[in-house]
């Protein structure tokens, strides 16, 4: 092996300088991208998708996604019953049993693995309405089912249309979780039937109601007038009566 001595280093040290200095750039450049790209690892339930963060799709979402997810697992055996686009119990079940024939965590979310699993891929448009945060539809839903279960699905989603009435009045808090929770706004809350899971009929009357359909025609109130304790609900314009609840302005 030919020996180098000090000075012919020096020299190729100095005539290639540039050269050196390029590669030194590029091996910087490259460790620091590594750094800022892969910070941390991605879970299930979020889905990487350029530099955006995708939530995954669970319990109370709704869509054109939603429906995919539904078709998939009908088609693997994985029974939703009827492919609506809402995430409901039944669509959870379907989704955690999946989970478990192909080994994967069971949480009954739609995260990457599940939806890589599927054969589907999940993007930003993938889950909810648009005009309202991804839980809103489940909250709504557990509001119908709290406060008009066992009335007709007509009712249900009257119920669900009042509450949208008073997000859009400028009377009222301005969102759902708002509405809803407003003190002594609804007797559910009061006493804790709001806590109880909406079945897939208010779950469907949420959806329709966020849709846009409105049997009550822009009503603000409704109220049984066989419970009904306040007087003050009695001086409201009565609109229409549908099954036991009365709908007024």
């Amino acid at each position: 092996m030919k020996k180098i001595d000090k000075y012919q280093l020096t020299s190729f040290l100095t005539k290639n300088k540039l050269y050196i200095s390029i590669i030194c750039a590029f091996v910087i450049m490259a460790s620091l991208t590594t750094a800022i790209v892969y910070p941390f690892s991605i879970s299930d339930n979020v889905v990487a998708e350029g530099s955006l963060e995708v939530a995954a799709i669970r319990k109370g979402d709704s869509g054109s996604k939603v429906k995919e997810i539904q078709r998939k697992l009908n088609e693997y055996g994985f029974s939703v019953g009827n492919v609506d686009g809402i995430f409901g119990s039944k669509t959870l079940q379907a989704v955690k049993n999946f989970q478990k024939s192909r080994g994967l965590v069971v949480d009954g979310i739609v995260g990457n693995a599940t939806a890589k699993a599927l054969g589907i891929t999940l993007n930003s448009g993938s889950s909810g309405n648009s005009n309202y945060a991804g839980g809103d539809i489940y909250l709504l839903a557990k509001t119908i089912h709290a406060e008009a279960r066992g009335e007709p699905y007509i009712g249900q989603v009257a119920v669900g249309a009042v509450v949208l009435n008073r997000v859009k009045s400028s009377s009222f808090p301005n969102t759902i979780s708002g509405v809803v929770y407003q003190p002594w706004a609804f007797t559910a809350v009061h006493d804790g039937q709001i806590n109880l899971e909406p079945n897939d009929s208010a779950m469907r009357a949420a959806k329709d109601a966020m849709n846009g359909w409105d049997p009550t025609n822009g009503c603000l109130y409704y109220f049984n007038p066989a419970t009904a304790t306040s007087k003050w609900i009695w001086s409201r314009k009565v609109q229409l009566t549908i099954g036991k609840h009365k709908f007024a302005i």
